[in-house]
């Protein structure tokens, strides 16, 4: 579902946003581009491979970002939240898939359009550049993670993660948020998730961390969390 944007002001994001890089009269033409979008969960945002004709910068909810492999198997790239930038690309096309894990909404620019406006406003365009890196940073993170880290050390570095990110967005980083199912999770990391909830569960036993329920997770020992992170 879309709906012009009306009050733009009210965003509470709006530091972490796209929109962040404008201001006065130069956030007014922004604003005449773009829509705002709901999603509901679990709803599919764009598939890979379809034109890409649109970016969105997410204003609450999460995101997951996924490719399907060959042989029909799934690989979760990334996971996306509120201020974050989606849709990003090379080609003419998509390179994933962007699926709602909870309800999301997002503003929704026309690429082509925003492209026209960075002539215009090359500070639009050089934001853009800064989260396209922040895109990277975080791809590489996660090849990281698949490729030199034990199963303990990926769910470590895992919630470290989500707890980094919800810090960037001033919510408490000790009393973790989980949107993801645990399949979506070993999924990310590479991992089955029997092999995800018995991690878990270790890091339960060993009062690293506390399990509310399935959607929250309590850091006891954040420290703790960053040494098994760093495999010490």
């Amino acid at each position: 579902m879309a709906v012009r944007s009306q009050l733009c002001e009210a965003c509470d994001i709006r530091d972490l946003t796209f929109c962040s890089a404008l201001h006065g009269e130069e956030h007014t033409r922004l604003r005449q581009l773009l829509t705002h979008v709901q999603y509901d969960s679990h709803s599919t945002i764009f598939h890979e491979a379809e034109d890409a004709d649109y970016v969105f910068n997410v204003t609450s909810g999460s995101v997951k970002l996924y490719k399907l492999l060959g042989d029909g198997r799934r690989q979760i790239t990334g996971f996306l939240f509120a201020g974050d930038f989606l849709g990003l690309a090379l080609n003419q096309t998509y390179s994933y898939t962007a699926e709602a894990i909870e309800p999301v909404t997002a503003c929704r620019f026309p690429r082509q359009k925003l492209e026209r406006l960075f002539n215009e406003y090359p500070r639009l365009e050089k934001r853009m550049l800064g989260m396209a890196v922040d895109e990277l940073a975080a791809a590489q993170d996660q090849m990281l993670l698949l490729g030199r880290k034990t199963a303990k050390e990926k769910v470590a570095s895992f919630l470290l993660m989500l707890a980094r990110r919800q810090e960037h967005r001033g919510v408490d980083a000790d009393a973790i948020e989980v949107p993801m199912s645990r399949s979506d999770i070993a999924d990310y990391l590479g991992l089955t998730i029997e092999t995800v909830s018995r991690t878990l569960t270790q890091l339960r036993k060993e009062s690293t961390i506390s399990l509310k329920d399935n959607k929250h997770i309590e850091a006891i020992g954040m420290g703790m969390l960053e040494d098994l992170a760093e495999g010490l």
